[in-house]
This record gives C-alpha cells, sequence and structure tokens, in this order.
C-alpha cells in the first residue's frame, strides 16, 4: 500500500517534469547591427541534362491504345526535339541570334 502510493507520487512528479519542459521558451533576438554576407558554396555546380523521353515498359498506362514500342520507337523519338533545339528556335523567331 506504502509502495504503491510513494510510486503514484513519483509518477506524479515526473509528470509535472516533463510539462514543465514542454513549455515553450524565448528565443533570442538575433544581431541585426552586423551586416549579413553569405560564404560562397563549396559544392560543384549542376550539370545539366537532358530530359528521357522514353517511357519505360513497366511504367507505362494499361488502357493506352498505342503500346510503349510504339511510343518510345527510334522512329518516334527522332522528330521530338531537344530542349537546346527548342531554345535555338525561340531564339531565331525572336531575332536574337
Amino acid at each position: 500500500m506504502e509502495r504503491e502510493r510513494q510510486q503514484k507520487l513519483e509518477e506524479q512528479e515526473e509528470i509535472k517534469r516533463l510539462r514543465k519542459e514542454l513549455i515553450p521558451k524565448a528565443q533570442l533576438m538575433p544581431y541585426f547591427d552586423r551586416p549579413f554576407v553569405p560564404r560562397r558554396s563549396e559544392k560543384q555546380p549542376t550539370v545539366p541534362r537532358e530530359p528521357k523521353f522514353c517511357i519505360p515498359r513497366h511504367k507505362t498506362i494499361r488502357c493506352c491504345r498505342m503500346s510503349c514500342n510504339d511510343m518510345s520507337g527510334p522512329s518516334q523519338l527522332q522528330h521530338l526535339p531537344s530542349s537546346v533545339e527548342k531554345t535555338e528556335a525561340l531564339y531565331k523567331n525572336r531575332g536574337l541570334q
């Protein structure tokens, strides 16, 4: 009986302590008197690459009338311009090149 009471008191104290820890505390204000100068990144820049237009067989839509072979065959992909060709065509149309 005494042990149960002692254990219950310990649990209540533990609950009080945990609740006290959960109280949000104020954050310090940042210093604005010094100007912020960002450091230059040490990572290498990313290299752009062409998107892959062919769809893998396991990712095709099954209800499609055209099969994956029909869509991704070499004859179908030859007429698709790359992003570089599209950009060059836009520049030519606008007279920028």
